[in-house]
């Protein structure tokens, strides 16, 4: 690893505010440790060889409370609509890969929000290292929200739709 990638690895640190970065591949390592003092890194290299490096992600901020309710309000009675939301079900993507709705550019969708769908029915394509994957309706039911837009990267577990069973 040469002083550079070594001076990059410090900025990553102080830009992000992670308190430590720890880069390891075989017999080298470089940690790099915020100290309580700004300006101030500790850094410790045994072994110096080349290596690729990726950055960890910063942490993000702590959410902020959510304000208290008020004593004597009591949360409203649960709606109909609210019962119904419990029931449904969001298909999310099983693969990465790119969403296509439609099965050629110009075509009309395989679905729209409000149409019926049956089971085995083709939602929509994901395409993954140049192979079409149609993702497909487990049950029936009527589509109540699109969550991606035609021609987006998805990744894993990325919701594509929420189906309402009917």
């Amino acid at each position: 690893m040469t002083i550079d990638e070594i001076k990059e690895l410090i900025r990553v640190v102080q830009d992000t505010g992670i308190a430590e970065l720890e880069v390891r591949q075989g017999d080298s390592s470089v940690r790099i440790r915020s100290a309580a003092s700004p300006g101030h890194q500790e850094l410790v290299v045994p072994t110096v060889l080349p290596i690729s490096v990726a950055a960890a992600p910063a942490p993000s901020p702590p959410a902020p409370p959510p304000p208290a309710p008020a004593p004597d309000a009591l949360p409203p009675p649960p709606t109909t609509a609210a019962k119904e939301a419990e029931n449904d079900v969001v298909v999310k993507s099983p693969i990465v890969g790119t969403y296509y709705d439609a099965p050629v550019p110009g075509s009309p969708p395989f679905v729209k929000v409000g149409d019926k769908v049956k089971p085995k029915q083709v939602l929509c394509i994901i395409e993954s290292m140049k192979l079409m994957n149609e993702i497909e309706a487990e049950f029936a039911g009527e589509i109540i929200a699109k969550h991606v837009e035609n021609s987006r990267p998805v990744e894993y577990g990325e919701s594509l739709f929420t189906i309402r069973p009917a």
